[in-house]
């Protein structure tokens, strides 16, 4: 995406209801750093909670197809995190995005934030082991990391 127009969809986004997701998940991560055992959770619901200010531009891609190596996010001890946090909060952000993109969906001008609602809403489910990064950085992620693949099934 060029980047005035990512800019400009930002702002818009900003204005018309991306702070309000924004600081649910900032909400919930407060609340996680405040239990002291949901610092793990509380840090992943800070970087999702920049991205849901500013998503356009931006995509989520997960920690080992960006380094290529696994990490604790991304084992099975990120898949136990990611399960637990879709019971305790993962479900109430996915609710709020989703009911926001019924919203945006209304108006014609709002169906790319209702879109950008609906990708928000399937990260809340399960943000442990991703990070954000800019579109074009997710791209040669992924591109690599295929790469990567075909070459270890060699």
């Amino acid at each position: 995406m060029n980047s005035t127009l990512g800019c400009l969809g930002n702002a818009l986004w900003f204005l018309l209801g991306g702070v309000f997701m924004g600081l649910m998940w900032w909400m919930f991560g407060v609340l996680c750093f405040i239990s002291i055992v949901g610092i793990p959770w509380g840090r992943a619901c800070f970087v999702m909670g920049n991205f849901a200010f500013f998503p356009f531009g931006k995509m989520p891609v997960s920690r080992d197809v960006l380094t290529g190596t696994p990490d604790v996010g991304t084992s099975v001890f990120g898949t136990v995190g990611n399960i637990i946090w879709l019971l305790l909060a993962g479900i109430w952000i996915a609710i709020g995005h989703l009911l926001s993109a019924i919203c945006c969906a209304v108006t014609i001008i709002g169906i790319p934030f209702a879109w950008q609602h609906v990708k928000l809403a399937a990260l809340a489910l399960c943000p442990i082991g991703k990070t954000i990064v800019p579109a074009p950085v997710a791209q040669a992620a992924e591109e690599a990391a295929t790469l990567r693949d075909y070459h270890n099934k060699r």
